[in-house]
């Protein structure tokens, strides 16, 4: 059975596919299938998805989806039904926690809950061998038409499955993505990953890691397959675990010896963690540090962290020679302006080398998703309007759409005068001009 993987691209081109499908082809081409990855647009034309379909010979499509990426590929897919009738199944965390609406859409037959490597060799083991799927015959697939199906026990161990698929990873000049864990321990209301732990809470463990050797191994055979020359951790929180960190900075200082990125959390690292991540050739670290009221992350977001102790960390890090990025959200229910402006102030406090800024979207299951429903802040045909980053699809008692989209031009203002401020005042007019244009360009895009 050949499956093609449709990776949907939205309004930038992605530097690296999904990490689903990576997982998936490699435990699909363990069972004796074959899979193969097209990066599709929500413009391009159905034909030409076709033809590689039919070219191909492909049995099965899977696409592996965000809310992101949800509009897109629903309109990629009901555009493919028109065309042909080879089965289409939808996974990842949308499918996930949006299950009824997702299969509702014209073009998909089949989701997948949860994790998807036993699942999908199931699917595809039952259509090759031209065997109707009926509700209770795989564990986690839902078939449109039938019911819910029992979800699986999380894979165990991590190490049993094989190394993602990279030729479906689009890696260039030797910097390759690893993923180390599954799951996340933290309550945070604004983040899916924590549904998977609640999901599966009677089925065994879903917060998982591999083995620092068995890491360790796969750069080795990256290695020696091409170059390797940095790595970036796809990990939500890389510092879980202080023993298993520890162990990974000793080993991979030692045997790999190139550069590193990662995300971190500011309440799990340690100044010998810091330390000993610096040793090992952590170049850069992004934090998630969402707001600059704690009220608003203490009440709200479920994260009790400090701003003293969020200063401290970013401080410390880039001591350590450690490139630090932030990460800064806006618009969550409860917020006001003032909670806005405190954000800026801690910003300007923490003082990163580089940052991000996103507009709140509510993403289904999550707590705050429920939270904006129960309240009425959510409209009915939220799943037919784009989950942007640039502006809200809210209404929220403290704050306005225009309150929210003034903050938003703030934020780029900020990042605007920190590009000028790292080109120096003897750059040329014309690359302040390109540079600022740049910014204002990204910026729009949400």
């Amino acid at each position: 059975m050949k499956v093609l993987f449709l990776e949907v691209d939205l309004e930038r081109s992605w530097s690296v596919a999904s990490i689903g499908p990576a997982c998936l082809a490699a435990y699909l081409r363990q069972h004796g299938h074959e899979a193969l990855l097209m990066r599709v647009t929500a413009d391009t034309p159905a034909e030409g998805i076709t033809e590689t379909i039919r070219a191909e010979g492909i049995g099965l499509i899977g696409v592996s989806l965000t809310t992101r990426q949800w509009l897109a590929a629903r309109r990629i897919l009901t555009a493919l039904r028109h065309h042909i009738t080879v089965p289409v199944v939808a996974g990842g965390l949308h499918p996930t926690y949006s299950p009824e609406e997702t299969l509702a859409a014209p073009g998909i037959d089949y989701i997948c809950l949860g994790e998807g490597e036993e699942a999908l060799v199931g699917l595809a083991d039952a259509i090759g061998a031209d065997r109707e799927v009926r509700d209770g015959d795989i564990p986690n697939i839902w078939a449109k038409g039938g019911v819910r199906p029992a979800l699986a026990p999380p894979i165990e161990p991590l190490d049993a499955l094989p190394p993602m698929a990279r030729d479906l990873l689009d890696e260039r000049d030797g910097v390759v993505h690893m993923v180390t864990q599954r799951g996340c321990p933290f309550p945070c209301t604004y983040c899916a990953a924590r549904l998977y732990e609640e999901m599966y809470q009677d089925l065994g463990r879903y917060g998982r890691r591999r083995s620092v050797p068995a890491v360790i191994a796969e750069l080795e055979a990256i290695r020696e397959a091409g170059p390797l020359n940095y790595v970036i951790f796809l990990d939500d929180t890389f510092t879980l675990h202080r023993p298993w960190v520890l162990e990974f900075c000793k080993v991979f200082k030692e045997r790999i010896g190139v550069g590193f990125s990662l995300h971190a959390r500011a309440e799990t690292m340690s100044p010998a963690m810091i330390e000993a991540l610096a040793a090992a050739g952590c170049w850069h670290v992004t934090y998630g540090v969402e707001s600059g009221s704690e009220r608003v992350r203490r009440e709200v977001m479920q994260r009790p962290v400090g701003n003293d102790r969020l200063i401290d960390v970013f401080r410390r890090t880039r001591e350590a020679g450690i490139l630090v990025t932030a990460n800064y959200m806006m618009g969550v229910p409860g917020e006001t302006r003032d909670d806005l402006d405190a954000t800026l102030a801690l910003h300007h406090a923490l003082a990163p080398d580089d940052f991000g800024y996103f507009v709140f979207y509510p993403y289904p299951g999550t707590r705050l998703f429920h939270v904006c429903r129960e309240r009425g802040y959510l409209p009915d045909d939220y799943l037919d309007r784009p989950a942007s980053h640039r502006e809200t699809i809210l209404t929220l008692p403290g704050l306005s759409d225009d309150d929210i989209c003034e903050y938003y031009d703030r934020w780029t203002d900020v990042r605007v005068a920190s590009t000028l401020a790292r080109l120096g005042p003897d750059c040329p007019e014309d690359v302040r001009k390109a540079s600022i244009a740049s910014v204002e360009a990204s910026a729009a895009l949400g």
